[in-house]
């Protein structure tokens, strides 16, 4: 397997091993406990020394499949699933972080994990530094005077900004800390953080893991003592991943590699159309040129994402206006899926926020982030043209009434 292409590992990988009765698909196991006629058989497997499920809170032979699949992509040594991405992220945080501990990341990570930096870890007596996203001298200064963990994003959600994971790995190495990337905008398709000197790989599966916006989930995976640990902290604290989401994430990603080739090309296509309307004040996508980290997303990536954002002349007036005029678009929370989505930040990934607390994260609130979908490109460029002229024509309207 580890010498396939990522399009049929996405397919075959962790599936065999859990097939039965001549099933070429892998069951949905709703059983929550496991029976054992022999007692020393039943106690071997609960101890780990033999392979086996007890208890659904702890594993399940259709998660573990997912879980697999995703060991396989991320090139790891375990991973571990989750209830939901913020479980995973959250969880993840909770093993490694003990008062007085010390995280080092940055400013503009996704709402709910940057709640976590802001709010819920001071309170634990955990000490962060937040630095500007690209700001790699002032990230290497604030890794220097010593963390437990480096966290980082990349691409950013929403402003889809990069870090260079292998020069901050570095860094965080020569300090002892735990090296985590949050990898759910990019894809195991798209960028390989462990190869970056990485620890461990986050994922929000609902997104393009999944591919469906059906099912929610999160995994973790890494380094093998780090993933069992955090494992460990999962079972007790009880944030497990549905068998039936399993199944459903499983699905999605069987057309993952197919997804994602299309998703990039689209992105692509839709930022440089972007760039052409009027009322367009930027657009934000690490595939395009003038992108301020475009040659450090060459490097790391093999592909620059189906996600994209750009702010408006206006702000959220215009947003108001040009939103609802799209037919090939949901206005949602979600990202990911093989629909296009649109949203502003200030109803979707930074919800959570305040309009100060986004305007430090440089996230303006007429800000609109972008996940193409896998329909045609022509369906979405003309699409974007008809919403643009009708506001470019009302506002034109309002400004000569006569």
């Amino acid at each position: 397997m580890e010498k396939a292409k990522m399009g049929t590992k996405s397919i075959w990988a962790g599936e065999k091993e859990q097939l039965a009765f001549g099933a070429t698909q892998v069951p949905v196991v709703h059983s929550v406990s496991f029976g054992y006629e022999d007692m020393d058989e039943w106690y071997e497997v609960a101890i780990g020394h033999r392979e086996g499920h007890i208890y659904g809170r702890n594993t399940n032979p259709t998660v573990q499949a997912f879980e697999e699949k995703v060991r396989v992509l991320e090139n790891a040594e375990a991973a571990t699933s989750f209830s939901t991405g913020m479980a995973a992220i959250s969880n993840t945080l909770g093993t490694l972080l003990f008062p007085g501990d010390r995280i080092v990341s940055i400013k503009d990570t996704y709402g709910g994990t940057n709640k976590i930096f802001t709010e819920f870890l001071p309170k634990q007596q955990v000490e962060v530094a937040l630095c500007d996203t690209g700001d790699h001298e002032a990230l290497e200064e604030e890794i220097a005077k010593g963390c437990k963990v480096l966290y980082l994003e990349s691409p950013t959600n929403p402003t889809v900004k990069i870090t260079d994971i292998e020069r901050m790995a570095k860094a965080g190495k020569a300090v002892g800390a735990v090296v985590i990337v949050d990898n759910t905008f990019a894809t195991p398709i798209n960028q390989q953080p462990l190869s970056l000197g990485v620890d461990l790989v986050i994922h929000s599966a609902t997104k393009f893991l999944g591919g469906h916006a059906d099912a929610l989930g999160g995994v973790v995976c890494g380094r093998k003592a780090l993933v069992e640990d955090i494992y460990h902290y999962r079972e007790i604290n009880g944030a497990t991943l549905d068998p039936m989401a399993a199944y459903l994430l499983l699905r999605g990603m069987k057309t993952l590699k197919l997804r994602i080739d299309q998703q990039n090309r689209n992105a692509q296509e839709v930022a440089e159309y972007l760039q052409t309307f009027d009322l367009v004040e930027g657009v934000y996508y690490p595939g395009l040129p003038d992108h301020p980290h475009h040659d450090i997303a060459k490097k790391q990536m093999t592909g620059f994402g189906g996600m994209l954002s750009f702010s408006v002349k206006g702000g959220v007036d215009t947003v108001r206006d040009l939103l609802p005029r799209l037919q090939f678009a949901n206005r949602a929370a979600n990202l990911g899926s093989v629909e296009t989505v649109v949203g502003p930040s200030r109803t979707t990934s930074h919800v959570e926020c305040t309009p100060a607390e986004r305007a430090a994260m440089g996230i303006p609130e007429g800000l609109i982030r972008y996940s193409a979908g896998i329909e045609d490109i022509e369906d979405l460029k003309a699409d974007l043209a008809q919403a643009f002229e009708s506001v470019t024509s009302k506002l034109e309207n309002l400004s000569n009434p006569g």
